[in-house]
Formats: structure tokens, sequence, C-alpha cells
């Protein structure tokens, strides 16, 4: 099989939302296959990642994209995955294959700002820790999953729990 053929057979992950004023990068794993059909992050309305970041910020809930965008913005906060491509039947972590990171080692020369890391999974720090490694210059965290999935933590508690990430940004 060629390499075209090879990746027409993969699934493939968004680019970074990310700016100049990005302290903060919070990363997935790769877009569950809700994400992908929208072309959104955390698409799937079951997922409680939208919910947790507009309750650390005060903010109502909004389910406008660029809303939602823009909120990461504002508060210098930068979202990717760990993967670029993979192989997987559904949007399990645990059924990803064959998986590709991104490029972190140009994300972090063109975003030098960024200096604490939050890993939204056990998978996700997994294979960032595989793909990528952990650099000294970088703070790292692990956070519970905001799948909806992920039900042995409750909403609130998943909020309290990322609650880390506003440490980081005083």
């Amino acid at each position: 099989m060629g390499l075209a053929n090879y990746f027409c057979n993969m699934l493939e992950a968004f680019a970074p939302i990310v700016d100049k004023n990005s302290r903060i990068l919070i990363l997935g794993t790769m877009p569950g296959e809700r994400s992908l059909q929208l072309q959104q992050y955390y698409g799937h309305s079951g997922n409680h990642f939208w919910k947790i970041l507009f309750a650390l910020f005060n903010q109502p809930f909004s389910t406008d994209y660029n809303e939602r965008i823009n909120l990461l913005k504002e508060n210098n906060i930068a979202l990717w995955d760990v993967l670029s491509h993979c192989e997987r039947t559904g949007s399990s972590d645990s059924a990803i294959n064959n998986e590709i990171a991104n490029d972190f080692k140009l994300f972090y020369n063109k975003h030098p700002k960024i200096s604490a890391v939050f890993l939204d999974s056990l998978t996700a720090e997994k294979l960032y820790v595989k793909h990528v490694g952990k650099s000294p210059d970088k703070r790292y965290y692990l956070l519970p999953s905001p799948s909806g999935q992920h039900a042995r933590l409750s909403l609130q508690d998943k909020i309290e729990r990322w609650r880390v990430i506003m440490d980081e940004l005083k």
C-alpha cells in the first residue's frame, strides 16, 4: 500500500487553536466521531469540556463555536490533540491504532510562551510520553477526562479538578 492510500484510511485531527499569547496548552488524544463530523473540538454534546471551561471562567455556557474559541484565546489557552492521525473504529481512545503524533517540536518553537501542558486523559498522557516525552521546561498536569462516558466523576467534580488551570494563569 502506498503512502497516499495509508493516509486515506487514517483519521485526521484538527489544526491547533493557538495564538501568540497562549501560555497553556490543553491536549486531548484525537477528536471523536461527532467532533470530526462537526469539525469542532469536543463537538459531542455529551462531552463536558466546554461546560468545564465556561464554568472555570464564570461565563455563561455557549454552544456557539466561535464564542468557545474566543474564550480560549481571551484566556491565553491553546487547544490541540496529541495525535495528528490514527486508525480508530468509533470514538473510544482504547480503539486507537497506528497513531502518528503531531509535531510538538515545531509547535513549541512557534509558541514559546507555552509553559504548562494539561493532558485531558490517561491515554493522552500515555501517547504524549510515548511520542513526545516530557520536557523539563514545561509543567505537566493530568486532568480527568471531560468525556461524558467518564461518569465516575460528576460534572462538578471535573470542574473542581480542572481548577488547577486557573492556578497556572495567575
